[in-house]
């Protein structure tokens, strides 16, 4: 059994709770059931039994690779669609050969003057156990079942967009990040001709270095070797305490 000390959570997720209405530009749903409810279950829990062999996990800080690499871990904070931080550390990990593909295709955008904004990368699998029960169903296209796991979960999935490296600030795109609706499919024909373009623009310098969009989602990418990888629940604590 994995235990961890309720306050560290309670308190910033209620303090954060208190403002969550107040931000734009944040897609949110009305949990089913108390996210601190559902973690404390999710604590207690084990991932799925997985059969076969897998390589030995290496994840990477995607900030160590190179500066013009930015953080925006939404799920540090309360600007998420569940309103409320899941991890206690704004931090992003890939297995080091999808890193290293990320980081091709960060250098790769430069020459189009931008770079790559990291929203999310590994995560825990207790997290896609707290989504899941946590979104409502008609909304759960968009959140993997934990009873499969998560390619986030294995370290080979990523949830990014672009910043214009002249600014610094995220571009517009059809959608907001985590928006459950039509307008997030890579597909999607509305918005305007150039948030069509930034949005196809990413996913084709991602494509190159072997990553495959998510049909519901233009910001969710998985790396070609992520069924080599076993799902992962460590917390970024745990994983910063090994190195």
């Amino acid at each position: 059994m994995v235990r961890r000390p309720l306050l560290k959570w309670v308190v910033p997720a209620l303090a954060a709770a208190a403002v969550a209405a107040q931000t734009p530009g944040v897609f949110r749903v009305q949990p089913l059931r108390p996210v601190e409810e559902l973690r404390r279950e999710a604590l207690r829990l084990r991932p799925p039994a997985e059969h076969g062999e897998f390589l030995p996990s290496d994840l990477v800080d995607l900030t160590t690779l190179d500066p013009g690499i930015h953080l925006d871990i939404r799920y540090a904070t309360a600007d998420n669609f569940l309103s409320t931080p899941l991890y206690t550390e704004a931090r992003a990990f890939l297995q080091r050969p999808a890193a290293l593909a990320l980081l091709r295709a960060h250098k790769r955008l430069a020459a189009s003057g931008f770079g790559l904004l990291i929203h999310d990368g590994y995560r825990p699998w207790f997290v896609t156990k707290i989504f899941w029960e946590a979104t409502p169903e008609s909304k759960r296209a968009f959140v993997a079942n934990p009873a499969a796991g998560s390619r986030h979960n294995r370290g080979c999935a990523v949830d990014l967009t672009l910043y214009d490296l002249r600014t610094g600030l995220p571009v517009e795109m059809p959608s907001l990040y985590d928006e459950m609706s039509p307008r997030a499919s890579p597909e999607y024909t509305g918005g305007t001709v150039e948030q069509r373009r930034r949005r196809d623009l990413l996913r084709h310098a991602m494509n190159a270095e072997g990553f495959t969009v998510f049909e519901n989602e233009w910001w969710h990418f998985d790396y070609k070797d992520w069924r080599q990888y076993p799902i992962g629940n460590a917390t970024f604590e745990q994983l910063r305490d090994r190195r």
